[in-house]
């Protein structure tokens, strides 16, 4: 590997581990900013819109791609992506964080790895080796684990609880990312990635207005203080424009599955803040639950591979 290519490599490694840590405080701050004062749905139109101006922002830089331009199915593909990328992940990653734990919400997402795998052997018919197969079955086992301790180890109403309904909507969300990182790395390919990114936010903020625009009337604006500012400004700019900035960086150089094996940062930071700003405590079952998912990404993203990236 030539000098030029081990640093774009290294910019590609440096932006998802700066995304990582954005993502690992924002388990936290974002869960604070939902204590009554912005329901769920509404605090993702307000990101949405938001990242989807900051990168219209960037359009003098985004090269000379145009929407009407672009063949159908690509058009199809955006729209795909901004279904699976922007809506459907962030609608259940809000909804889940608002009823389960920071760290229980961080752990579900080391999943993502393991659930780019099952979606490029699905859709682009990337081969399974046994050890990745053994990596999705450890992950499969720590995710049900966490979700069936979480119900007290009560089958009867698994998803009746709110930790466990919360766990099981932050995975449904790590599977609707991995498969927008599946799907938009050909378009990263084909056109600017500034382009693609901000059509993708374009459509995903009429997709999610359906959602969101009912709860708008519901935001208690009395109970907004510095801090809830503060958390929603850090969403908009930080969890949301400056996390997938950085992740189409990375994707224009990098394997999708290495993108997604960042995930696993997230619950080490998330947990470190939880324990010091946020009052949270360690289990065994979370351990037990975390270790597996661990270790299966170990073997999904790691174990054996000879991608230089």
């Amino acid at each position: 590997m030539d000098t030029d290519k081990r640093k774009i490599v290294l910019i590609a490694h440096l932006a998802l581990l700066g995304v990582a840590l954005i993502y690992g405080a924002s388990f936290l701050i974002a869960k604070n900013a939902m204590q009554g004062a912005i329901p769920p749905r509404a605090f993702i139109q307000f990101r949405v819109t938001g990242a989807a101006l900051l990168f219209w922002l960037l359009a003098p830089v985004s090269g000379d791609d145009r929407i009407g331009q672009i063949p159908r199915k690509d058009l199809l593909r955006l729209l795909v992506c901004a279904a699976f990328g922007v809506t459907a992940n962030q609608l259940f990653f809000f909804e889940g964080l608002k009823i389960t734990t920071p760290v229980n919400a961080s752990i579900m997402m080391v999943s993502g790895p393991i659930a780019v795998l099952i979606v490029g052997a699905l859709l682009v018919k990337e081969r399974i080796t046994t050890e990745k197969l053994l990596g999705i079955l450890l992950g499969a086992f720590g995710a049900f684990w966490l979700i069936y301790s979480g119900n007290e180890f009560d089958l009867s109403g698994l998803f009746g609880s709110d930790v466990s309904r919360g766990n099981v909507y932050v995975l449904i969300n790590a599977t609707s990312y991995a498969t927008y990182l599946v799907l938009v790395k050909p378009l990263m390919s084909r056109y600017n990635a500034l382009f693609v990114i901000r059509w993708v936010f374009t459509f995903g903020v009429f997709f999610v207005l359906p959602f969101g625009g009912p709860q708008l009337p519901d935001i208690q604006w009395e109970l907004w203080n510095g801090p809830i500012i503060g958390s929603v400004l850090f969403v908009i700019f930080g969890t949301t424009f400056l996390t997938y900035l950085g992740n189409i960086i990375a994707l224009k150089t990098l394997h999708p599955a290495t993108v997604g094996a960042y995930i696993y940062l997230q619950p080490l930071i998330a947990s470190v803040l939880s324990l010091f700003f946020g009052g949270e405590q360690w289990s065994i079952h979370m351990l037990l639950g975390g270790g597996a998912i661990f270790i299966g990404v170990y073997f999904v993203s790691f174990y054996g591979r000879r991608q230089t990236a």
